[in-house]
């Protein structure tokens, strides 16, 4: 049931950008099909597939935590499929130092954990889907606007989503109450715009820049997990490894100045 909140979440998401976009009908005639299938695809459903699961799976302070692995993956791929240098040996130590946290943090996550290996192993998957898209939109952004390109992922992303998840559309009346209803449009508005946002400082600044910045998302993650989660607390695995998480990502990002 999860994924149908999810897809009717994004496929709303999708729609409302679209409302906003311009020119979209020239801008599809010039880009690649495949590119804007591919975006859809790790941005939207293979993402939130497995961040679902990894959520489902361990808790929701060390999913926040390992969303942080998504920087990891940008210097691993982005060499791969945008031809950029390789990491320097100051970055593979810090890429080191972050491997050292993950492997910490899921060892004693705290209570709440669930089962924090299968949840790592899944988010892992999730972070490195959403690496793929950034870089995949690197190559859609000369012929497509970063709103339309997102409303365009989001509404497939979603309605794919929804799909899957046929199952559970029985209970869609029963599922979705005027509070979930109302749940579902914040988080769809919120989804537009940070996604949106995020697409496009892609558009102005490099990968490896944005990278830097990322430490952030898990470190407000994992605070608001353990803040507005009763069920959830912090053990001494997940604080030190959100430590060293952090400093790997701050380390490689500073090593690129030397």
């Amino acid at each position: 049931m999860i994924l149908l909140f999810a897809g009717v979440r994004f496929s709303a998401s999708g729609f409302g950008l679209l409302l906003f976009g311009k020119n979209i009908s020239a801008e599809l005639r010039v880009t690649p099909w495949k590119l804007l299938l591919g975006f859809a695809l790790t941005q939207t459903f293979i993402q939130y597939i497995f961040f679902y699961q990894a959520v489902a799976a361990s808790s929701a302070s060390l999913a926040a935590l390992l969303v942080a692995t998504g920087s990891f993956w940008w210097m691993l791929l982005s060499p791969l499929i945008q031809k950029s240098p390789w990491p320097s040996a100051m970055q593979w130590l810090g890429l080191v130092i972050g491997g050292t946290g993950v492997t910490v943090a899921v060892y004693a996550p705290g209570a709440g954990a669930g089962n924090p290996l299968l949840g790592a192993i899944f988010m892992l998957c999730a972070t490195a889907s959403g690496a793929l898209a950034l870089l995949l939109f690197q190559r859609i952004k000369p012929t497509m606007s970063s709103i339309n390109a997102t409303g365009i992922s989001l509404f497939t992303g979603g309605v794919s989503l929804i799909l899957v998840s046929f199952q559970a559309i029985g209970s869609f009346q029963e599922m979705f109450s005027s509070p979930v209803i109302g749940s579902t449009l914040w988080l769809a508005l919120v989804s537009a715009a940070a996604f949106s946002i995020w697409n496009h400082l892609s558009s102005i600044f490099p990968v490896t820049l944005l990278a830097s910045y990322r430490f952030l998302i898990p470190i407000c993650g994992v605070l608001e997990a353990l803040l507005f989660l009763p069920d959830e607390s912090a053990g001494w695995g997940l604080l030190a490894g959100g430590a060293l998480v952090v400093l790997s990502m701050i380390w490689a990002q500073r090593s690129k100045r030397i």
